[in-house]
């Protein structure tokens, strides 16, 4: 018997959100419905209200999130009712050819549920990153749960569900961050200072948070940076050189997405250094950089898709090392809200106020 239940709709472009009742189907095959717990306020939602994904409303927001699960369909065998579950937005195929390269972290043919959850008067709902959890039941794919272990508050699990895992896995697994490494952070909200802990976590001797407010250097200092830099007052690329012997940093994270801030990256690392873009650029946005400048320094250039995780390898890890108290994933929690309060939590993270306000249900 399907659910009603009530959730977060964006119905056009720009359009406050809205608190509606919706309603969930049984599980098919392959699906699951979650009693979601708590979810992270993340800008990817503030991008789908704002029509800057695709026109496909009207929306229900949400992704960032753990909870219970409610009930699977028939074929399901990777969770039961019951379990404590993070949802996560790529749930591998096991087939295509990244898949069977022994890569799934690159799955090219990731998947949804197949069936849709729609409001009251029957209008489907596109859920935000193929999930849609400011809601209190939602249906996904069975493999876009991850069991983990349940003494994690459900409020700082979620958020490895999307922000805190793309920036701790910029460092650790795109990057390669590792014992006595230098790195240097560009953008210093959620993305950024979780990245910060990825390589504080990896063992960094050197790490350099740059930003233009310094409220949010404040709390890189928080989780690990060693240094900080305000680029509205000094060149962050001669900040981070100096910084680094004169050489420039091992690593460098740029999560911000944009050109300027990008190619502040490139020239701040070291020569056969690495540049990881976790910062998400806006479809118009191009870039420039002499060829010869790209030849010559050597190294790499990569972008980071999810911190190119594998959430049944890394979920349970970062949980585990978060219940040992090696990761800070209470810092990223900047207060709890309720479904009411999305609307004036997107305002407050536009306003640079919070690194996550969290849904609790």
């Amino acid at each position: 018997m399907p659910y009603e239940v009530q959730g977060v709709v964006a119905r056009g472009k720009g359009e406050a959100v809205t608190l509606e009742t919706v309603v969930v189907p049984d599980p098919g095959p392959g699906e699951a419905v979650v009693n979601v717990q708590a979810c992270g306020v993340c800008h990817t939602d503030l991008h789908y209200r704002e029509g800057g994904i695709n026109d496909d409303f009207p929306f229900l927001l949400g992704h960032e999130a753990a909870g219970v699960v409610e009930a699977v369909g028939p074929g399901v065998t990777e969770v039961e009712p019951g379990d404590y579950v993070i949802l996560n937005w790529r749930a591998v195929c096991g087939q295509c050819r990244a898949c069977l390269r022994g890569r799934p972290w690159y799955c090219f043919n990731t998947h949804n549920a197949t069936q849709k959850m729609t409001l009251a008067d029957g209008t489907a709902l596109s859920p935000a990153l193929g999930i849609g959890a400011f809601l209190e039941k939602t249906l996904v794919a069975a493999g876009q749960c991850t069991k983990v272990n349940p003494a994690a508050k459900p409020a700082v699990a979620g958020l490895l569900g999307c922000g805190v895992m793309a920036g701790l896995g910029a460092a650790i697994n795109t990057g390669g961050v590792t014992r006595g490494d230098t790195v240097a952070v560009i953008g210093c909200g959620g993305v950024g200072n979780a990245a910060i802990a990825g390589a504080h976590l990896a063992g960094a001797r050197t790490i350099v948070a740059v930003d233009v407010d310094d409220r949010k250097l404040e709390w890189a200092r928080g989780f690990g940076a060693t240094h900080t830099v305000n680029s509205r007052e000094t060149d962050p690329v001669e900040a981070v050189r100096e910084l680094t012997g004169g050489f420039g940093a091992d690593v460098v994270i740029e999560a911000v997405g944009r050109p300027e801030t990008y190619k502040q990256a490139f020239y701040a690392r070291d020569l056969a250094g690495t540049v990881v873009l976790v910062g998400v650029p806006t479809p118009e946005m191009q870039l420039e950089l002499p060829l010869l400048d790209v030849f010559g320094r050597g190294g790499a250039l990569k972008s980071s898709w999810y911190g190119d995780c594998l959430p049944s390898r890394d979920f349970p890890m970062l949980i585990d090392l978060y219940l040992q108290g090696r990761l800070d994933l209470d810092g990223f929690v900047s207060e709890t809200i309720g479904l009411d309060q999305v609307e004036e939590a997107f305002g407050k993270m536009h306003r640079g106020e919070v690194l996550r306000s969290v849904v609790v249900l």
